[in-house]
C-alpha cells in the first residue's frame, strides 16, 4: 500500500516549480533580447585583441620595439570600438567592466554573463585572426602576453592590476552616473585617452592587463600561462571595487534607483 503524498506539500513543489521554469524563460528572453549587444561585444572584443596585439608584433630591422607604440594603438583601438559599438551594446570588451556594470547597478547578472562569454570568445578569435595574419610565429616571444616584470613580486602585480582596474572602473562609473547623462559627447575620447594613460603607466611592470580576456587569449595561443591568474583576480578585484565605492561615497542618493 501507498501512502499519499500530502497535498500541501505537492501544491508548494508545483509552485516552485513554476517559479523556477519562469525564471529561466526570463533569462532566455532577457539575453534573447539583447542578442545584438551580445554580438557587438563578441565583434569589439575580437577587434581590440586583433588590432592591440597587432601592434605587439615585432617590426623587421627595428631591435627594439618602440614602447609606446601599444598602449597607443590599444587605446585607439578602444576609441575606434566605442565609437563604432558603444551605442549598441556600451562596448565593454572586458569581463572587469561588465562586472562593475552589474554591481553599479546598470546591467543585470544574465546579460552580464553573456556579455563575458561573448568577451571572451571574441577575444580568442582576435588573437587567432592575428595569428593567421602575421608573417612571424608568435608563440616563441609571447607575442602580446601579459606577465609581471622579472623583478616584481607577484603581490605586487597583483597590486598594480587591481588599481589600475579600478582606475578604470571609477571612470566607467562616471560615465555611468545619471548626473553626466547629458555629458557623454566625447565618452570615446575619453576611454582611448584613459586606456593609453593606464597602458604607458603600467606597462613597463605587468603589460597593463585590466582585462582577463585580452590576457587570456595570447596565453591560450602562446601556451605561457606565467603568474596568469594576477590577471583574473587583479582586473575582477578593481572593478568590484570601484562601482562599490563610487555607489557610497559619490553617487546621489536620487540616483541610485535609477543608476
Amino acid at each position: 500500500m501507498t501512502v499519499s503524498q500530502d497535498p500541501v506539500v505537492s501544491v508548494v513543489e508545483i509552485v516552485n516549480d513554476k517559479k523556477e521554469v519562469q525564471q529561466s524563460r526570463c533569462l532566455s528572453l532577457n539575453v534573447n533580447k539583447h542578442w545584438d549587444a551580445v554580438l557587438a561585444e563578441f565583434v569589439s572584443t575580437m577587434l581590440l585583441l586583433f588590432l592591440g596585439c597587432m601592434s605587439c608584433v615585432p617590426l623587421t630591422g627595428m631591435d627594439v620595439h618602440p614602447p609606446m607604440l601599444p598602449p597607443v594603438a590599444f587605446g585607439l583601438a578602444v576609441l575606434f570600438n566605442i565609437s563604432a559599438f558603444g551605442h549598441i551594446s556600451g562596448a565593454h570588451m572586458n569581463p572587469s567592466v561588465t562586472l562593475s556594470a552589474i554591481l553599479f547597478g546598470s546591467m543585470s547578472i544574465p546579460l552580464g554573463v553573456a556579455y563575458v562569454m561573448a568577451q571572451v570568445l571574441g577575444a580568442i578569435a582576435g588573437y587567432g585572426l592575428l595569428v593567421v595574419v602575421s608573417p612571424l610565429d608568435l608563440a616563441p616571444d609571447s607575442i602580446c602576453v601579459t606577465q609581471p616584470h622579472p623583478d616584481q613580486l607577484l603581490y605586487q602585480a597583483l597590486l598594480t592590476e587591481t588599481i589600475l582596474s579600478a582606475a578604470l572602473g571609477f571612470i566607467n562609473c562616471a560615465v555611468w552616473d545619471p548626473a553626466n547623462a547629458s555629458k557623454n559627447d566625447a565618452v570615446p575620447l575619453r576611454y582611448g585617452f584613459t586606456i593609453t594613460a593606464l597602458s604607458l603607466a603600467g606597462g613597463l611592470l605587468t603589460g597593463t592587463g585590466i582585462n582577463p580576456a585580452r590576457s587570456l587569449a595570447p596565453a591560450i595561443f602562446t601556451g605561457n600561462w606565467n603568474a596568469h591568474w594576477v590577471y583574473w583576480v587583479g582586473p575582477f578585484l578593481g572593478g568590484a571595487l570601484a562601482p562599490i565605492f563610487y555607489r557610497i561615497f559619490w553617487l546621489k542618493p536620487s540616483d541610485k534607483h535609477t543608476a
